[in-house]
């Protein structure tokens, strides 16, 4: 029997394409969600090269310098030794998520060579871990253990199913966390208990789904909503653009207003 690929389906459901332009799918790049993703937690798995140049994963736990990832590594464990031989080496990172199935959770690799920072830069580095890693105060000053600051040369986000890219160091070190996304939980329960037909609204005007029958709000971040829709001809994912971007979650009612008017006034 063949094997089936993405070209092949069989018979999985299609996804419904808009039937008219989705009037503002702007949304955060790739750099700023890894930025926000790095930022959702403190573990993450750590990939270097053993003597031998063959892959070893490990578990650890990291800060933030400037969106580098500061690691506190033990030089008797294998990860250790294998960064004192070759600082090449990438972390894994998933971000927080209580659904049911892992592969649609968020998550980045960033890769790149680490380094022993030295004067300030080890100060600020050492504080950057133990700003994330409050355990870390009983070991990180034992002279078996090494800070590394992991530079980051190449990034890869993926979003979800269908949803990934990838990006350079220099656009991830440049771009910020996102002061949204993290803190939108209440108000995306909020939007979904309080306003579904608003939300319907907006997907039927502004994201290009006139027959969308129910939606609901998935997430929300500084430049937009994100919208399950349900139609008849199955349910689809659309983007749903602020006016402008948000700075603080603060905004986000005044920002969800402006959307229920301008899809209320375009009915």
């Amino acid at each position: 029997m063949a094997t089936r690929d993405h070209g092949d389906p069989g018979d999985a459901p299609s996804v419904p394409p808009p039937l008219t332009e989705i009037v503002n799918p702007v949304r955060p790049s790739a750099a700023e969600e890894a930025r926000t993703i790095a930022a959702s937690t403190n573990v993450g798995t750590l990939a270097t090269l053993t003597a031998d140049g063959n892959p070893w994963a490990s578990f650890v736990t990291y800060g933030l310098l400037d969106g580098a990832p500061v690691l506190c590594v033990s030089n008797l464990a294998e990860h250790g030794r294998n960064l004192l031989a070759d600082q090449r080496a990438s972390i894994a990172i998933v971000a927080p998520q209580s659904g049911s199935d892992p592969l649609a959770s968020a998550r980045i690799t960033l890769a790149g060579v680490a380094s022993r920072p030295a004067g300030d830069d080890l100060a600020a580095a050492r504080e950057a871990h133990l700003s994330a890693v409050a355990a870390a105060r009983y070991y990180i000053d034992y002279s078996d253990f090494t800070v590394w600051l992991l530079r980051v040369d190449r990034v890869r986000w993926v979003g979800g199913y269908g949803r990934m890219d990838s990006t350079t160091g220099e656009a991830y070190t440049a771009a910020q966390p996102d002061p949204v996304a993290p803190r939108a939980a209440g108000a995306v329960e909020h939007l979904n208990a309080d306003h579904a037909d608003t939300l319907v609204a907006m997907a039927q005007v502004l994201g290009g789904y006139p027959d969308t029958t129910a939606a609901t709000c998935t997430g929300a971040d500084r430049y937009g909503l994100d919208l399950r829709v349900e139609t008849p001809r199955g349910m689809a994912y659309t983007r749903i653009g602020y006016a402008s971007p948000i700075d603080s979650v603060g905004e986000l009612r005044s920002a969800a207003v402006e959307l229920t008017r301008r899809a209320r006034e375009g009915r």
